[in-house]
This record gives C-alpha cells, structure tokens and sequence, in this order.
C-alpha cells in the first residue's frame, strides 16, 4: 500500500457512512464525490505586460503542486486593447490524490490565515452539484513567499462534485471539512 491523503481515507472511511444516512442511499456508488478543483486566476494586466501571466502560472503551481498553464483570450475587445489568442489567465486542474492534499492544504491552513474568517459563502452553488468560492488573497497559502509577490491578486476555485443536488453537494462539501457561514 503507498501513500493515501488524509481527505481520502476520511472520504472512505467516514464521509461515505454520514451520506449514505443523511439522504438513504441503496448503494455506496451513489454517494456524490469531488470530481476535480479547478483553480483559475484572471489577469487583466496582462494586456499590457506578459510577464505578469508567467508570474501567475508560477504562483498557482507553487499553491497546487502541480504545473498550471496560461489561458488565452476567446475574442478581440476592442475597449480593452485586448486580441484573440492573447495570454490573460491562469489555470490549474487538480484531480485525485493531488485534489485531496490541496484541498486539505486549503481547509487546514489557508483559510484560517484569512483576515476576520467567518466562513465561506453558501451561495456559490449552480444548481447542478458544484461549488465556485473567490480568494481575495493569494498570500494566504503558506507556500507563497511574501518578499516575492509583486501584486495581490485572488483567485478562483471551482469544487466540481457527482451530486445531482445543491443540497447533497453541500453537505460533501462540509463533510470534507468546509467551514461555511452559519446563516
């Protein structure tokens, strides 16, 4: 047996029992699971400087451990000098085991080094099982170095789950250990 993440097991061994009672599931295979995270980060000055779009893709592979690639523009817009095929983001997509230790990185480390943290927004769902949260700060995960950051900058997280409801996605969410607000 090699390495299994923390969140993983915890998913197998208590996340699974607490669903399969919270909503009377017949079968262990119709307890929603995390598909992927996807972390994206937009860069609106890239327009101007194109370093600013390596310097992202850097920052988001040393937060998720695993290499991030630079997204292109879809279309010209004309009122922000903007051309179609321009480098103006960046965007990480984590799957398996690497999507477990972020997620454990995120929930145990990061957001608790968030300024006056109450919790995060239960009103990122879409409707269909997923869950978009913002990060106003990228200098809240400890594998950035302060002295190196040029610009603050937030971030994008996207939690893509298997659940069919707003409702069972949130309680995986919470099982996992999200800290949402107390409404």
């Amino acid at each position: 047996m090699g390495y299994v993440p923390r969140l993983k097991q915890e998913f197998k061994d208590r996340v699974t029992v607490a669903l399969t009672e919270e909503f009377g599931y017949k079968n262990v295979m119709q307890v929603p699971k995390l598909n992927k995270i996807i972390v994206s980060r937009g860069v609106g000055a890239a327009v101007a400087d194109k370093k600013l779009v390596e310097n992202a893709v850097d920052e988001l592979t040393l937060i998720t451990g695993q290499r991030a690639v630079s997204t292109i523009s879809k279309k010209d817009v004309a009122t922000f000098k903007l051309r179609k095929g321009m480098p103006i983001g960046a965007k990480v997509t984590l799957r398996g085991e690497r999507m477990y230790e972020f997620l454990d990185r995120l929930i145990t480390s990061a957001l608790p080094r968030v300024r006056d943290f109450g919790g995060i927004n239960a009103t990122g769902f879409d409707g269909r099982g997923n869950y978009n949260m913002g990060i106003t700060e990228q200098i809240i995960f400890p594998e950035i170095n302060i002295d190196r950051i040029k610009k603050i900058d937030g971030m994008n997280i996207t939690f893509e789950t298997s659940a069919s409801t707003d409702k069972e996605a949130k309680s995986l969410l919470t099982e996992l250990g999200l800290p949402f607000k107390k409404n």
